[in-house]
């Protein structure tokens, strides 16, 4: 897994790319603590991203709940399988899937 950051005037987007698994969730996980002070939007781009674990999905939601504390979270780009999985889970409704 690779993650590219873009950080600009309080938005930051995280571009995923290759497998969000159990392997590599504690790293989306440390980038996300590590980088959301004076954060008011956070983006994950999953427009590289092949797919997404119970792991993944975890640091997801951690990710929402501390941005529902301090401003808005998207997920963008997601592909049909990705979307599956969303929306078998249940996190269509708990994210925002643009």
């Amino acid at each position: 897994m690779n993650i590219t950051q873009e950080k600009n005037e309080g938005k930051l987007t995280l571009r995923i790319e290759g497998r969000l698994d159990t392997k590599t969730a504690p790293e989306l996980e440390q980038v996300v603590r590590n980088e959301l002070t004076g954060v008011t939007e956070l983006v994950f781009d999953l427009a590289e991203t092949s797919y997404v674990s119970s792991a993944g999905l975890r640091v997801l939601l951690m990710a929402q709940k501390q941005m529902n504390k301090q401003g808005g979270m998207k997920v963008v780009n997601a592909n049909s399988d990705l979307m599956e999985i969303f929306e078998v889970t249940g996190f269509t409704d708990i994210l925002t899937i643009e």
